[in-house]
């Protein structure tokens, strides 16, 4: 019996050098902005690094882009320094970089919108950045010094760390904005590749950091300029080269999608949640070659190494990330203004707030005060509830199911399943509103092409009717 192959995966790290920074509020926006815990980001990747130092069964470990903030020099080498303990650990590392990973600045052509900084007490400052072409070989030595194959324009490249195994980490290639993903000649070194590993008896493993399938439709109707570029034209080269699963980031979402093409080819889009996000995660991938048996599984950490605080990891970071600011600084808005809008300072638009001060106070007030039995009233007719049920609901808060949804954003496995009074009632809203809007000629689709009903909209953020498990799963490569 063969040995498993077994490996780590993890994505947008984001790390930002400890050098780059004081405290202030130019790194505090900066944190409060973003969904990644900038400050102790370091801490982050070296408390997960040392979790898969820990690990002596698993030697190799794959790092799917967005490696550091943006572009930083010095974020670049300081994160280098501990893929070395890595390597120096035994393990083998495979490294793909993003569009966080370099500056354009409108060099030919290149649309991405990132600029390196530092961060003073009062002000950010321009510090040396990398750029796209050199992005491209400052990993080299993870992954294309030891691959088979490299493609010469977009840096993919394809290796084998196991016997009868065959990754090929994929590069997005593009414009770094409206098309993040491989030209025509990158497309035919892929299906090279593919159509090469077959005849070896490789099972092939892909791996890039924009997503093929979206964690909900609406991400990529509304946003398909964030999708891997090209990903129609790979989801059909995956499934007719039989390639069954793909590891991708960039949505910081952690969540398992299966395609289907009705012609018995299929895939998984394995998506991965950021490392420094309230939730994040790492996969660990084991599989079986002799049997194609191929299980994932999700793993975090408890603490983060070097930071003081009783919470655990997830929560810590739950505080800074958008999510959890908003939770928090939402009941200061009718019992301090001021408070409100120094702790929002960053997330939110406080000129805008100001504008509009009696609109926002009068709204929030309503939130808080809205009840689930009074939406349960409103869509009676197409939730089914009976009036126990209705009734049952008159102490439960709209605006705390609506954070609890928010908290799964991101970490995946949405709260209510069909079963649930929340979701009848919120499913039964997004029906009357749907009828509603349809007799005002003002469809979804109206607002965002293609969009369906709000209850398609709706439906995976209440419940996940994916494959089941955000977290894990097992499948036959």
């Amino acid at each position: 019996m063969a040995e498993p192959f077994r490996m780590y995966v993890l994505t947008d790290v984001h790390f930002l050098s400890k050098k780059l920074w004081v405290e202030g509020m130019p790194i505090t926006r900066r944190e409060r902005g973003d969904q990644i815990a900038l400050k102790v980001s370091p801490e982050i990747t070296e408390t997960f690094f040392d979790k898969i130092i820990a690990d002596r069964e698993t030697p190799n470990v794959l790092i799917t882009g967005d490696l550091v903030n943006c572009g930083e020099v010095i974020s670049h080498g300081d994160f280098k320094a501990l893929l070395k303990k890595l390597t120096d650990a035994g393990k083998r590392v495979f490294v793909t970089t993003a569009t966080h990973d370099y500056c354009g600045h409108g060099v030919d052509g290149d649309e991405n919108i990132f600029s390196a900084v530092g961060y003073g007490e009062t002000e950010c400052y321009p510090v040396d950045y990398v750029g796209k072409v050199e992005s491209r070989h400052l990993y080299d030595e993870y992954g294309p010094d030891s691959a088979d194959s490299v493609d010469t324009e977009s840096g993919s490249y394809s290796v084998s760390p196991h016997a009868g195994v065959r990754l090929i980490a994929i590069n997005d290639n593009g414009n770094g904005r409206s098309h993040c993903g491989l030209f025509d000649e990158g497309f035919e070194w892929l299906q090279n590749e593919i159509k090469c590993a077959k005849p070896r008896g490789e099972r092939i493993m892909l791996a890039v950091h924009h997503p093929v399938l979206p964690p909900w439709e609406i991400y990529r109707l509304a946003a398909e300029f964030e999708m891997f570029g090209g990903y129609e034209k790979l989801k059909r080269m995956m499934c007719d080269g039989g390639v069954r699963v793909i590891f991708t980031g960039h949505t910081h979402v952690q969540s398992i999608q299966k395609y289907e093409d009705g012609k018995g080819g299929f895939f998984y889009d394995i998506s991965t949640a950021a490392l420094g996000a309230a939730h994040g995660m790492m996969r660990k991938v084991t599989l079986d070659t002799d049997t194609g048996k191929c299980s994932v599984e999700s793993i975090g950490i408890d603490k983060i190494k070097g930071v003081d605080t009783p919470l655990r990891a997830c929560e810590y970071v739950y505080g800074l990330n958008f999510t959890g600011l908003l939770e928090k600084v939402f009941p200061l808005i009718n019992t301090d203004w001021d408070r409100f809008l120094q702790d929002s300072d960053g997330f939110l638009n406080a000129e805008k707030l100001k504008k509009h001060r009696l609109a926002v106070k009068a709204a929030a007030g309503f939130a808080q005060k809205l009840k689930m039995s009074t939406l349960a009233k409103f869509g009676k007719k197409y939730n089914g509830l009976s009036k126990d049920r209705i009734k049952a609901l008159k102490d439960k808060r709209a605006i705390d199911c609506a954070f609890v949804i928010m908290r799964h954003i991101f970490s995946g496995n949405a709260p209510y399943t069909p079963y649930t009074d929340e979701y009848r009632v919120l499913m039964g809203v997004c029906r009357k509103a749907d009828k509603i809007l349809n007799t005002l000629h003002r469809p979804p689709s109206s607002f965002v092409k293609g969009a369906g009903s709000l209850c398609d909209i709706a439906r995976p953020f209440l419940y996940n009717d994916r494959t089941g498990d955000d977290n894990a799963i097992e499948f036959y490569m």
